[in-house]
């Protein structure tokens, strides 16, 4: 029975290993590393096609940025820009495993300049406590849950925006009217496969 146990037992991790994955960052002081990440309902890493898009039109202005991750899951785009220099990042992810995992990501990369809050994303957005102010802002959230959308008003709502922020969109590509505020002038747009990529720019005037 031990015997059968401890095999029972050796399946269970060798299958909750397989269903798990990795990314890998691009470029930057961690290129070529790779990221365990939690496999979870909903968590769509972008692919290393779409991130070397992003960052190729994000070339100047990555250096030195505050980052916010919105939705960050296995915290791809987030950690591409922290290896590309940006002076810090926050990641906001909802899931208890997937915001655990990140924060071991941290720690192996021995960042000093990161951190994870977890919860929901959508609340988080609603209320800028700390009135934290970002350069650049990932806005890719699962797909079909009409989070976007509200995720870009509440940005400029509750000033978590610098004056001429940066915020990059990725939706499904059924969503090509998505609204945005006004304020925002869109930079870039390229689709790809299932998804829309936008890059939006904060016009103050």
């Amino acid at each position: 029975m031990r015997k059968k146990s401890t095999a029972n037992r050796q399946a269970k991790a060798a299958n909750n290993k397989s269903a798990n994955g990795f990314i890998r960052i691009i470029s930057g002081q961690f290129r070529g590393r790779k990221l365990p990440v939690k496999d979870v309902q909903g968590l769509r890493p972008t692919t290393d096609r779409i991130k070397e898009t992003v960052f190729n039109w994000l070339m100047q202005d990555t250096r030195g940025a505050a980052v916010l991750d919105c939705f960050a899951g296995s915290g791809g785009l987030g950690f591409e820009a922290l290896s590309r220099f940006a002076d810090h990042a926050v990641f906001f992810e909802l899931d208890k495993s997937a915001a655990s995992q990140l924060k071991e990501n941290i720690n192996m990369l021995k960042l000093d300049n990161a951190v994870v809050k977890q919860g929901n994303s959508l609340s988080l957005l609603e209320q800028n406590t700390q009135n934290e102010q970002f350069d650049l802002i990932f806005v890719d959230p699962p797909f079909r849950q009409n989070l976007a959308e509200k995720s870009c008003f509440l940005l400029e709502k509750n000033n978590w925006l610098s004056a001429q922020a940066l915020i990059y969109v990725e939706v499904e590509s059924e969503l090509s009217d998505l609204s945005s505020p006004d304020n925002w002038m869109l930079l870039k747009e390229k689709t790809a496969g299932q998804v829309i990529c936008r890059l939006y720019q904060r016009q103050t005037n």
